[in-house]
């Protein structure tokens, strides 16, 4: 089969790998749609970011190596022994994430909360290629209502469900969303299934904030031509929003705000209300704790997505109530556009992309 591997950071190569064997507790699965996430396009140009030094030491010592393609949708041609949940035909996606099974939250019955465990991709062999191996345990069967493309943004909206759970939302709060890629999109229309009250986005590219606008929000603010934060508090009364998500901030070399969109959202939420940090900015940040403490801020981080999370995505976008369409700008064939979809995902907003592009196999 074919499959992507990585020499070193910015050099990938597509070449010929046996395709894998089944065994007990896995599927083998043909991919039908993958995705490289905004995380995976820093790692392979050397970015710093999440696993950086876990990639780094894997490119060192193992190259050539399969990695990343967590987030997918495929069919199941073959079932491993003890496999009972799926056969082969069913379309499905997976949690990255997949528990230890030998630490003591696996064996209390809580892996769900394992962080020990490999993740596709990274420790395991991602599916940047025709054919993937994938642990049962880490799958969910893909609605007939969802397309392909659809099932492989999945895995992404399953970590803003959880984003949007840690936040608790009450009937009626406020909400402001920094960042209006794919996972700003998503929290936003999760928070409105959540019982949020007034919606509130920034982003810096119009596109996005017409397409935020068409998903719900009641104010979308281009902070290109406005400041968010004075526009936030004018539309709140002065006070602020009960919530902000903060999905913009990251590394400037991938078109992200650095550490001013966190900033910005210490600014625009209400005294006592909560920021959830969706970001991730790869280096140590300055954060003044004072000002947090004085206005009685909780600066959460969302808690690790579920097989459960991942099943209730299925539901939010089978009912209809959760839409992926609108964002899946980018729609590449076969194998070969893998390295595109990668160039695409690293420079959105040359691209006018919203979603990571997709390489339809």
């Amino acid at each position: 089969m074919k499959a992507w591997r990585f020499y070193g950071f910015d050099d990938m190569r597509l070449e010929e790998v046996p395709v894998p064997r089944c065994k007990p507790g896995h599927v083998l699965a043909q991919i039908l749609c993958v995705q490289p996430s905004v995380t995976e396009v820093q790692l392979a140009r050397g970015i710093r970011t999440l696993a950086y030094d876990h990639i780094k030491k894997r490119l060192e010592t193992e190259a050539p190596v399969q990695l990343f393609g967590h987030e997918f949708c495929a069919r199941i041609v073959e079932i491993g022994d003890d496999v009972s949940r799926f056969r082969p035909g069913d379309r499905v996606a997976a949690r990255a994430k997949l528990p230890c099974g030998t630490c003591a939250l696996c064996l209390s019955e809580r892996s769900h909360l394992c962080r020990q465990g490999p993740i596709i991709g990274f420790q395991l062999p991602g599916c940047f290629a025709e054919f993937a191996l994938l642990p049962e345990i880490a799958l969910v069967k893909v609605d007939e209502h969802i397309s392909d493309n659809e099932a492989a943004c999945l895995q992404s909206l399953s970590d803003s469900v959880a984003a949007v759970e840690t936040a608790a939302i009450q009937m009626g709060d406020s909400v402001a969303i920094f960042g209006q890629g794919c996972m700003g999109l998503e929290c936003l229309q999760i928070a409105r299934t959540s019982g949020a009250g007034k919606l509130i986005t920034v982003d810096v590219r119009e596109e996005a904030c017409r397409i935020s606008r068409e998903l719900g929000a009641d104010h979308s603010i281009n902070a290109t031509e406005s400041d968010p934060v004075a526009a936030i508090r004018d539309l709140t009364e002065g006070n602020g929003v009960d919530v902000v998500f903060e999905c913009a901030g990251g590394s400037p070399k991938q078109g992200l705000s650095g550490n001013k969109s966190l900033m910005q959202a210490v600014g625009a939420v209400r005294s006592g209300g909560k920021i959830i940090g969706v970001s991730w900015f790869g280096q140590p940040l300055e954060v003044d704790v004072d000002l947090l403490r004085e206005q009685s801020l909780r600066y959460l981080f969302p808690d690790i997505s579920t097989l459960a999370h991942l099943e209730h995505t299925v539901r939010l976008v089978a009912s209809g109530r959760v839409r992926l369409k609108p964002v899946i700008t980018h729609i590449l064939r076969g194998i070969e556009s893998v390295q595109e979809a990668f160039e695409i995902t690293g420079n959105k907003a040359r691209h006018k992309a919203i979603n990571p592009a997709q390489v339809v196999l």
